[in-house]
């Protein structure tokens, strides 16, 4: 990422703060956009307290102008722009405690405002510069493990992600011809608390599972580790995917740090059998295994 010039959107806190960190210190010359005033500034003020290069843009993800004058302060900054990490996002009004049979049509519109139309509004103003200047690229959006998968409570969250899952594959097929790649990383876990708290909220720089007591054993998730999953865990595939190595990777959407947790089916099979090798037990009543073939 040596000198690659990457524009962040709703990277004021959260996994866009933590991403704009490690690209800067991948050497990369980091644009930090976010809606909530001087919020960029402090990400940019961190960054360049570590010896890195970042510019910010208070912008609004919902206003085409405004993702107009990000890719425009990265060239009139930097020159160029390689990488629009398209990550803004928000959840349901209630964090999950709103029926769908109870939302609004307001709320719908912003939801799908902000989660896919701001996407589409990011990538294309950085897609016109990319391809007027014949300078390939990578755009890079935040999905959701909820774009494969609905999520109790977040149905219309769950709607705008699986809209970005489509947009990746679209633009990978009509961008491709440029030299411009298309990928989306899908969070499960080790994703910000910030997410779930008001905009003016202190910036905590912490996942979910950071915050409770870390108990591998009582969480939804095969794969056990020492530690809680945090939201470096993502930012590695956002750079990943935002890097020359990965330059034949396009179309994709990845889900990340989900700990096996789609290796599963919504059936319940038990994973801890001792000396039993009888899976069915709990999913088929007794009087039919009886009748299976072993």
């Amino acid at each position: 990422m040596q000198d690659k010039v990457v524009a962040i959107t709703g990277a004021g806190s959260g996994l866009g703060r933590e991403g704009a960190l490690l690209f800067a210190t991948e050497g990369a010359r980091v644009v930090v956009s976010d809606i909530v005033p001087g919020r960029s500034q402090q990400v940019v003020d961190a960054i360049e307290a570590q010896g890195g290069a970042a510019v910010a843009v208070d912008a609004d993800v919902r206003v085409e102008a405004d993702m107009d004058r990000v890719v425009e302060v990265a060239v009139e900054t930097y020159g160029r722009i390689d990488v629009m990490w398209a990550n803004a996002g928000i959840p349901e009004p209630g964090f999950g405690m709103q029926p769908l049979a109870e939302s609004s049509l307001d709320d719908w519109n912003n939801i799908f405002a902000v989660n896919s139309t701001g996407i589409y509004l990011a990538w294309k103003a950085a897609a016109r510069w990319m391809i007027a200047n014949g300078a390939g690229g990578a755009l890079l959006a935040t999905s959701s493990a909820a774009s494969f998968t609905a999520y109790p409570g977040f149905p219309m969250y769950t709607a705008s992600k699986a809209a970005v899952n489509g947009l990746v594959r679209a633009a990978a097929l009509e961008f491709g011809t440029f030299g411009i790649r298309a990928n989306a990383l899908c969070p499960t876990h080790g994703m910000s608390v910030n997410f779930a708290l008001p905009p003016e909220a202190e910036v905590l720089g912490k996942s979910y599972e950071q915050m409770q007591p870390w108990d591998p054993d009582k969480r939804a998730m095969p794969l056990r580790l020492d530690r809680p999953p945090v939201l470096r865990d993502n930012a590695n595939l956002a750079l990943f995917l935002a890097s020359d190595e990965s330059a034949y990777m396009s179309g994709q959407t990845i889900q990340s740090a989900d700990g096996g947790q789609f290796a599963r089916t919504s059936i319940i099979f038990p994973t801890d059998l001792g000396e039993s090798t009888d899976i069915t037990s709990g999913s088929i009543p007794d009087d039919l295994r009886e009748q299976i073939d072993r």
